[in-house]
This record gives C-alpha cells, structure tokens and sequence, in this order.
C-alpha cells in the first residue's frame, strides 16, 4: 500500500488476545494483514486479559517471534500480585525484549495513584521505563484515570515517560490531558478514542506539541485505518503528521 505521508507509522497502543465473547481470535497474520491494509510498519501490543502477568507476557512474545519485524512487546504490571509483578516485569523487559509497560487501574478498580502501585513505578524510575496508561474523562464518574492524576506521577517518577493512552478519550478528557502535558514534560498523549469530535488531532497537537503525540489504534476495539484517516487529513503540518504517526514512537521507544 502506497502511504499517503512518507514516514514510519508506528502503533503504540493495541492488544492481543480476545475480549469478550463478541470479539473473534485474532492471529498474527491477521494482525499483519491489517497493518498492511493501513499502512502501519510496527505495532506495539499488550495483553491485559489474564490475571496472571507471565502468562499475559509469554502470549505476546509468541506472537513477537512470529514477526520480530513488525510486532514490538509490551509488559503489562499490576498491583494485584505484588510479589511476582517486579521479577516477571524484569523478565519481560531483560529476557523477553520489551520495550514499555501498559497499566490498566479500570481492571484493578482502583485510582492510577493508589499507593499501591507505587512499587511498579519505582522500578519503571529507576529505568527510565515508558508507561502508557488508558487516561479517560468521559463523565463525572469516570475518574481512576483522570488525566491530572498523572501530573502528581509525573512530578515525582521524573525518569518514567507517562503516555496518556487515549489522552483523557472525550474532549472535557483531552483539555485535561493537554493540560496535563503541558505542565510536564514527560507527559505523552496518544490519539485513539471512541470519543473524537472535529478537530481533536489539531487540538493535541497545538496543545501538548508536535513532539509529544503518539499514533495508536487500541486495535482489536477498534479499526487502524480509522486512526491513520484522522491524522492524515488533520490541519496540521507534514512535518507534525510524520511525527505524530512514527517519529515520536521512534524517539521515545528507542527502535
């Protein structure tokens, strides 16, 4: 497929696995063929659907093995086990190859600053690990991942670089998240949601800048060519849209 924009296009944000009795077994190949379709050169996933962090890991490194060219590992660290989560997180990042973490507190029903993930963001400290962590505000109820909630985080793990998966989903969220970003600058925002309204790319871009943008799909809920279409017909430069679909990713992941 012929790219629209000339540049690397690198998906941060999507999982492996099924969700849910109305999402079908993905493959590998299936995955290729629809980052092929897209357009997208790399993808970055996660699997976040056991409740058992080694299994969730040796899942997505089967499937890195299987395309090492196109699929990038992600770890996934929960509070739930909080004897096992550090040494499978070390095996993740020192054996298995990953290159960031995913978080998700909507599973662990609790605040993305509980204390009790405290211990996963020391160790993520000390390593200068990226974290990328659904962000959300779609309502007054919908808070455990409010977007300002990562200014605190931000402000005391200064080494980890926070990606705002969803950059807070609707746009009462995204002023947040722009927000949120603004005032720290390891404070990353990913464009994908269910929520987006005209404008929204533009609105993360002039807001957090062109350097801290990330392209992400959140595939297998939802559809990459959708996500390339917004960034490719957005108002905003050529050179913002080579960065916002890869070259950010890039950078901040070190491939």
């Amino acid at each position: 497929m012929a790219k629209i924009v000339d540049t690397p296009v690198i998906d941060v944000h999507a999982h492996v696995g099924q969700w849910g009795a109305k999402f079908r077994p993905a493959s590998p190949k299936m995955y290729v063929d629809i980052m092929d379709a897209a357009g997208v050169d790399r993808m970055g996933f996660n699997c976040i659907y056991f409740d058992d962090e080694r299994k969730s890991h040796n899942v997505v490194a089967d499937w890195v093995s299987k395309y090492p060219d196109r699929f990038i590992g992600v770890a996934f660290g929960t509070p739930r086990h909080p004897d096992e989560t550090i040494p499978e997180l070390e095996r993740a990042f020192d054996q298995l190859g990953f290159k960031y973490m995913k978080i998700y507190p909507t599973y662990y029903t609790k605040p993305v600053d509980d204390p009790s993930y405290d211990l996963i963001f020391e160790w993520a400290n000390s390593r200068g690990i990226v974290i990328m962590c659904h962000s959300s505000n779609v309502a007054d109820w919908d808070t455990l991942t409010l977007p300002t909630k990562f200014i605190g985080l931000a402000k005391r793990f200064t080494k980890v670089k926070w990606l705002l998966a969803h950059s807070g989903n609707a746009m009462r969220g995204q002023v947040l998240a722009v927000e949120a970003a603004k005032q720290c600058p390891n404070i990353y925002l990913e464009i994908c949601t269910s929520f987006a309204e005209a404008g929204t790319i533009e609105f993360l871009v002039n807001g957090a800048g062109e350097d801290r943008v990330l392209f992400g799909s959140d595939i297998p809920l939802m559809d990459p060519r959708y996500h390339v279409g917004r960034v490719v017909t957005a108002d905003i430069s050529e050179a913002a849209k080579q960065k916002v679909l890869g070259l950010n990713a890039k950078k901040l992941l070190g491939l």
